[in-house]
């Protein structure tokens, strides 16, 4: 399974993105900022655009399985999951419905958790049909 992450509105503070799964609009994302190649700012930085595998795993700061990004270098613990505004990222992927922007010139994403439940779906089907999940991430 292929997920695309296409990153379409990078501001100072946050990042707005579509999710497609296997070329098909599944929702959008929301993400820190994304920096110059080897420059970081802890919990504050989107992950680098490349490629990454995804795995389902136990978080043990959750306390459930959920999407976990492999190799993401210089990072740890990336993971996929719901969230509304640049405050929940830390680093992670928040997915959502649809996008809003605020009158404080702030980007968030609503409907996070339906988001999160149908993706999840998604990737838990293709590791029940022991089908690799691959992330392609796109600075557009």
């Amino acid at each position: 399974m292929k997920l695309e992450l296409l990153r379409a509105v990078l501001t100072p503070r946050c990042t707005v993105g579509v999710l497609r799964v296997d070329g098909v609009h599944h929702c959008f994302t929301l993400e820190d900022t994304v920096r110059a190649p080897g420059v970081k700012v802890m919990k504050q930085t989107a992950i680098p655009a490349g490629t990454y595998r995804v795995e389902i795993t136990h978080s043990p700061r959750f306390g459930v399985e959920m999407p976990l990004v492999m190799n993401v270098p210089g990072f740890e613990g990336i993971r996929i999951h719901s969230g509304n505004t640049k405050d929940d990222t830390e680093g992670c992927l928040l997915v959502g419905r649809h996008v809003l922007l605020t009158g404080t010139a702030e980007y968030q994403v609503t409907e996070s958790r339906a988001a999160y439940v149908d993706l999840f779906a998604v990737l838990d089907a293709a590791r029940r049909r022991v089908e690799a999940v691959e992330l392609v991430i796109t600075n557009t």
